[in-house]
């Protein structure tokens, strides 16, 4: 297979140790990509190329095998002691339903203020990945707007539009897999960043301007996720935005909008390195904080088809003027690997009605009938949203691991109590 990484990308980053390895195949069994060789009973080893770098294999080898290549753990501890240097902290929803997991507590207890609270004691700001999550709902569900306006309605519509069905673009490991497996479907994919792609841009243009108050090269951005992919997505060239837009005003300095990844895990070290008990802090509030503000829609981004329902939300309420029921749309929920609904919707400029037809998948491979049907030119589909780990993001492969099995319906359902 060619090449498939772009040049300063991280590679690797998942990996089987040999020593450790049985050979049982359980890693294949999660492998959404096909990328683990071996035979049965021989160790294994990652096909690099075709990896997703999602991270499903680590987190269900019942044998700790597979581990999580990139520790960026001590430098960050560096740079909280560099008194020059602005650490933000940018945490996914996803993570404070399973950091306490890591301390002794609850699989999927909520602990939001504790979190902050170990943040805030171990010197970082904060800027809440909820806040960007919304603005990603704002932008996906304009572009599926004007895609309607123009594919359904037959309306002009300035600017260029990818064809529909619309994908959601916020899981880097499902947009790998197209970009591997369906380049030629990638027109599909939302132009929306994922809320990393744009908290980082956020954190290092207004927040070092407005919140912070410092240049934005003294801020060394942090994101904190559930997923081990996002350590290869901040690493992607072309996610520079806001070294971008301060050369235009002057500055020299390149960096990433996001400068390095934690994983739950990884978070979880760290503030144990440094004598950090989320179950002991003193819990804290972002009250003053515009980067800590959000909504509901971006809470639920962490389990499958809370992005779905998240910006059929805003979606519904500009094209009907009216909420979507009670703020929820029991359709794109639960666990069924692929759901799919339809949505009527009412115009309110003249009362025509339309129906929008949707599906949700998680679990990568299951969406492959999907795409099939949009190869041969007859899916019925306007948004699809895919989530890579079962469940969603809640099942990340950078969230805790339960040596007796995953415990990520606890997280699920701390995210969408149903």
């Amino acid at each position: 297979m060619p090449k498939t990484y772009q040049a300063n990308e991280l590679t690797g980053i998942i990996k089987i140790d040999a020593d450790k390895c049985k050979g049982c195949d359980t890693c294949k069994s999660f492998c959404p990509a096909d990328a683990i060789n071996g035979a049965y009973g021989a160790t294994h080893e990652i096909d690099n190329e075709r990896c997703l770098q999602c991270g499903q294999c680590l987190v269900n080898c019942p044998f700790g095998a597979i581990e999580d290549t990139v520790d960026v753990v001590d430098q960050v501890i560096e740079k909280l002691k560099d008194s020059n240097t602005t650490v933000v902290a940018t945490v996914a929803p996803a993570v404070r339903v399973a950091l306490g997991e890591e301390f002794g507590m609850e699989p999927g207890k909520l602990i939001t203020e504790q979190m902050y609270g170990a943040l805030k004691k171990a010197g970082f700001k904060i800027m809440d990945v909820n806040f960007a999550a919304d603005n990603t709902i704002l932008e996906e569900g304009t572009e599926l707007i004007h895609k309607i306006q123009k594919y359904v309605l037959n309306q002009s519509v300035e600017g260029e539009l990818g064809p529909l069905p619309q994908f959601t673009s916020c899981c880097p490991a499902w947009v790998r897999y197209m970009e591997l497996y369906h380049p030629n479907l990638r027109q599909h994919l939302s132009s929306a960043k994922s809320p990393q792609g744009m908290a980082g841009p956020v954190a290092k243009i207004y927040g070092a301007e407005e919140v912070w108050k410092v240049q934005p090269e003294q801020i060394f951005c942090v994101g904190v996720y559930p997923c081990t992919a996002k350590k290869l997505e901040a690493s992607r060239p072309e996610f520079t935005a806001a070294a971008d837009y301060w050369k235009k005003k002057g500055h020299t300095a390149t960096y990433q909008d996001t400068d390095v990844v934690l994983t739950t895990r990884d978070l979880a070290r760290l503030l144990k390195k440094l004598n950090i008990d989320v179950r002991n802090v003193e819990p804290a509030e972002e009250k003053d904080n515009p980067l800590a503000e959000y909504t509901g829609a971006g809470t639920i981004f962490g389990a499958t088809g809370g992005v779905m329902e998240a910006a059929l939300r805003t979606a519904y309420f500009v094209l009907t003027g009216e909420e979507l029921g009670e703020l929820h749309f029991e359709p794109v929920r639960g666990l069924k690997e692929v759901k799919t609904a339809e949505v009527p919707i009412k115009l309110k400029e003249n009362g025509q009605e339309i129906t929008l037809k949707i599906a949700v998948v998680h679990g990568t491979k299951n969406v492959e009938p999907l795409l099939a049907e949009i190869e041969a030119g007859n899916s019925p589909y306007h948004f699809i949203e895919v989530m890579n780990c079962p469940g969603g993001c809640v099942n990340g492969g950078g969230q805790p691991i339960n040596p007796m099995g995953t415990s990520w319906t606890g997280k699920f359902k701390a995210i969408l109590p149903w």
